[in-house]
């Protein structure tokens, strides 16, 4: 997709550093780097301005769903904490993180059950979900016909960043309109719904253009009686279950005499 404006975001955020006359040490606010933008470049959306801040950041294991580059022209900043930044320092700080060195991890919150869940348990559920979320990005007709994964400035719906947490996927219908999927490997309990809200609220306030409208899917490998007595009462949010099938093929074997 071609950029908004002459340059893109990620050039942008280098012309901003320029313009404040940022020095190595010196913090930037998360919220003075919106005001700038809304200021200079009002048409770029605040997902997208987070999403480059992030990608820009190397100490985020976000960044390599956003396809940070590892020639180091993505390597600007260093996140303090999720209101602050300041620019990367190469001769003191680790060593930036690219694609296929670290996970990344969901925001905190995942549905509790009354069965405790060991550490093995877990990572195992992660790793399933990353690669149901590898899956239903690159096929998303499976889900509903015409729909495709959002992407705006190079920036894609995967683990799209939503007030300090990130979407699952985040893609658009064939009427332009938002679908916001949150997905969950094993059951999919009630309380998913509140978050689903939270994220459809957001993309609302934060995302959404005069005439557009926004609904939600939830994808679990077994949707509980909870969820949907819960969702029954709420619109524009689907459920789906789906289901596993694995296909094995010998391999011959040429044995030397």
């Amino acid at each position: 997709m071609s950029p908004m404006y002459d340059k893109p975001v990620r050039l942008l955020m280098k012309d901003m550093v320029e313009v404040f006359q940022l020095k190595l040490g010196e913090v930037l606010q998360r919220e003075k780097v919106f005001q700038w933008f809304q200021q200079y470049y009002p048409k770029i959306k605040e997902g997208t301005i987070q999403a480059h801040l992030s990608k820009m950041s190397t100490n985020l294991p976000v960044r390599i769903h956003y396809k940070a580059n590892p020639n180091g022209e993505d390597d600007l900043f260093f996140r303090i904490d999720p209101n602050r930044y300041r620019l990367y320092d190469p001769a003191n700080d680790p060593a930036p993180i690219y694609k296929g060195q670290l996970p990344t991890s969901k925001d905190d919150d995942t549905e509790s059950s009354t069965e405790e869940t060991t550490a093995e348990e877990k990572a195992s559920e992660f790793a399933y979900e990353k690669d149901l979320q590898s899956f239903l990005s690159k096929n998303l007709q499976l889900i509903e016909h015409g729909l495709r994964l959002y992407e705006e400035e190079g920036i894609t719906g995967i683990e799209y960043p939503a007030g300090g947490r990130f979407i699952d996927i985040l893609a658009v219908d064939k009427n332009n309109n938002y679908v916001v999927i949150e997905l969950k490997v094993s059951r999919g309990y009630d309380r998913v719904i509140g978050q689903l809200l939270r994220y459809m609220a957001w993309i609302e306030k934060h995302q959404m253009d005069s005439g557009q409208s926004v609904r939600g899917v939830i994808i679990a490998k077994e949707i509980t009686d909870d969820l949907t007595l819960a969702t029954s009462r709420i619109k524009d949010v689907e459920l789906f279950e789906y289901e596993l099938s694995v296909t094995l093929k010998k391999v011959a074997l040429y044995l030397t005499p």
